[in-house]
């Protein structure tokens, strides 16, 4: 599956959606991450998947990310063979065809500071994981608030995986 990266907002799927620069893609979560999310931002009712092609690493700036690097993730978590097989053919699945190149990480900074200013706080997860509903735990980590000009000034770094971040506007 790669990376995922998980959005509870107070808008609703189409809302959010609608935000999305082209070629970015928004689906509902799987019910137990939606209730995990849900549960620690009671101002969301909406909790949603990001991604571009079959992941979120052309999101995120972790597309370069070696083959080689991936299997050694998914190894660690003890996925079998043909989860790994299939993981890989999800990343490499691309995403729609844009007229111009996009710099996917100011992109979705874009997203971010639009996301905040119209619909107030919100709260971001990025995993790592073999399958699209598997394990999901919330992380020991107390999430980490900022403000939505931080995202946009540093597009690269504001999203450390497996530690959930509050944006404010």
């Amino acid at each position: 599956m790669c990376y995922r990266l998980l959005l509870a907002s107070p808008l609703t799927l189409s809302e959010v959606r609608s935000m999305l620069p082209e070629g970015a893609m928004a689906d509902l979560a799987p019910p137990q991450q939606r209730d995990s999310l849900l549960a620690r931002h009671p101002p969301a009712q909406t909790v949603v998947v990001l991604t571009r092609g079959g992941c979120a690493c052309d999101l995120v700036g972790r597309r370069s990310e070696d083959e080689h690097v991936l299997r050694s993730k998914y190894r660690s978590l003890g996925a079998a063979r043909g989860d790994i097989i299939e993981a890989l053919e999800q990343h490499r699945r691309p995403g729609s065809r844009l007229r111009y190149p996009v710099d996917w990480p100011s992109a979705l900074a874009g997203f971010v500071a639009e996301h905040a200013r119209n619909a107030g706080e919100a709260l971001y997860y990025l995993r790592f994981s073999a399958r699209p509903g598997s394990g999901f735990e919330w992380p020991d980590a107390a999430p980490t608030t900022i403000r939505a000009s931080s995202v946009r000034s540093d597009p690269t770094s504001w999203l450390p995986e497996e530690h959930p971040i509050f944006v404010l506007p």
